[in-house]
C-alpha cells in the first residue's frame, strides 16, 4: 500500500488540501468496488494536532505530526494562504522534514504556490517547475536558481513534481494517480470529479499585467504606448524613434525590463485585448482580429493559440459570456 502524507500547512488553503485527500480516498472506494485491494493509505499531517486554513475560517485535525513520520511514499505540498512571506515563515520547520523525507525516498508534489515550500527546501534548484501565473515574477525572485516554467500546468522532475494555478492542482493528481495506477483509473475518476485530464496548459487562464515593475522610465512610456495604441500598425522603429534611441538599444532595454521583445509585447497586449472581446462582446472572431491589428487570419490565429494554448474560436466558445451560438471555424 502507497503512503500518501497530504501535509496541512500553517497559513492553509482549504481548497487545495481536500482535493489529494479526497481523490486517492475515492480511488480505494473505485478499487474495492472493482473487487480489488484498496492501494492508498492517506493521512493529513502537520506541524501539530490541529491547523487552522483560509485565515481562521476551517480548522483541520492532524493523524500524525511531522516529528512522528520517518517514511512516506509521497508528500503533498498543498497552496499557501495569505502574506508569502509569513507563509514560508510559518512553515519553517517543515523545510527539513520535506527535504528529509526526498532523501529517504520520497515523491514530493507541490500544488499551485505551494511550490514555494517545494522552492525553499532546495530540491527544485536546477529544475523546472511550475506555479500560479499571478506569482511567477515573486517565484523568480525568490528562487532564482529553479526555471520557472511559463504556463505549464505540471512538471515532472523524477520524483519531483509540481502544478500550475488553481484547478490546476487536479491535473497533477489525475497523472499520479494514472501513474501509481492504470489510465482507466485516472479517467472515471476525471470524470466523477468532472476534471479534464488532459489539460496540459494554463495559459489561458493567464490575465497579461503589462510587466511594469521595473525602473526603465522610456520603457514603461513605450509600454503605455502599446497599450493605447494596439489596433494601430506599430513598427518597432517607430518605438524607437519615439523613445529617441537605436532599435537596438531599444529591444536589449525592452527585454530586459519586460523579459520580452518589443514584437512580444504588442502580440501579448493585442492577444489579452481579443481575450476580453471574446469574453463580454458577439463579434466574430473576424471582427476581433481587426479591431486588435491583425489582419491576416492565420498570424492571427497562430499568436493566439502560441499565447493562450487555445485557437480564437475554441477561446470564445470556452469563456464567452454571451450564449450566441457559434458558427465559424478557425
Amino acid at each position: 500500500m502507497k503512503k500518501i502524507s497530504v501535509y496541512v500547512p500553517e497559513n492553509a488553503v482549504i481548497e487545495a488540501i481536500t482535493p489529494p485527500y479526497r481523490l486517492f480516498r475515492t480511488a480505494n472506494e473505485f478499487l474495492i468496488s472493482a473487487g480489488k485491494r484498496p492501494l492508498f493509505d492517506v493521512e493529513y499531517v502537520g506541524l501539530k494536532d490541529v491547523v487552522k486554513a483560509n485565515d481562521g475560517e476551517y480548522t483541520i485535525r492532524i493523524n500524525r505530526q511531522l516529528k512522528d513520520i520517518g517514511k512516506t511514499d509521497l508528500v503533498i505540498l498543498p497552496a499557501l494562504y495569505g502574506d508569502i512571506e509569513a507563509a514560508i515563515q510559518a512553515n519553517a520547520r517543515a523545510i527539513p522534514w520535506i527535504k528529509r523525507m526526498y532523501e529517504y525516498g520520497s515523491e514530493i508534489a507541490s500544488l499551485c504556490i505551494g511550490a514555494f515550500l517545494l522552492g525553499e527546501s532546495g530540491l527544485m534548484d536546477g529544475r523546472k517547475c511550475s506555479t500560479h501565473w499571478a506569482y511567477y515574477n515573486l517565484f523568480k525572485e525568490r528562487f532564482p536558481k529553479i526555471e520557472i516554467v511559463d504556463g505549464s500546468v505540471i512538471t515532472d522532475e523524477g520524483r519531483l513534481y509540481s502544478s500550475g494555478g488553481a484547478n490546476s492542482l487536479w491535473n497533477l493528481l489525475l497523472y499520479l494517480l494514472e501513474k501509481y495506477t492504470d489510465r482507466n483509473l485516472a479517467i472515471l475518476a476525471s470524470k466523477y470529479f468532472a476534471i479534464d485530464i488532459d489539460r496540459n496548459s494554463q495559459s489561458a487562464f493567464m490575465i497579461f499585467r503589462g510587466q511594469k515593475d521595473h525602473l526603465d522610465k522610456e520603457v514603461r512610456e513605450i509600454q503605455h504606448f502599446i497599450e493605447k495604441h494596439y489596433g494601430d500598425r506599430i513598427r518597432v522603429d517607430d518605438l524607437a524613434e519615439k523613445a529617441n534611441v537605436s532599435r537596438r538599444n531599444l529591444e536589449r532595454r525592452f527585454r530586459l525590463a519586460t523579459n520580452n521583445t518589443p514584437i512580444e509585447y504588442i502580440q501579448r497586449v493585442r492577444i489579452e485585448a481579443a481575450k476580453r472581446n471574446f469574453e463580454s462582446s458577439r463579434k466574430n472572431v473576424t471582427e476581433v482580429m481587426y479591431d486588435v491589428g491583425y489582419s491576416d487570419t492565420k498570424a492571427f490565429r497562430d499568436v493566439f493559440k502560441k499565447i493562450t494554448g487555445l485557437t480564437p474560436i475554441e477561446y470564445r466558445n470556452k469563456y464567452s459570456k454571451m450564449t450566441t451560438p457559434e458558427y465559424e471555424e478557425y
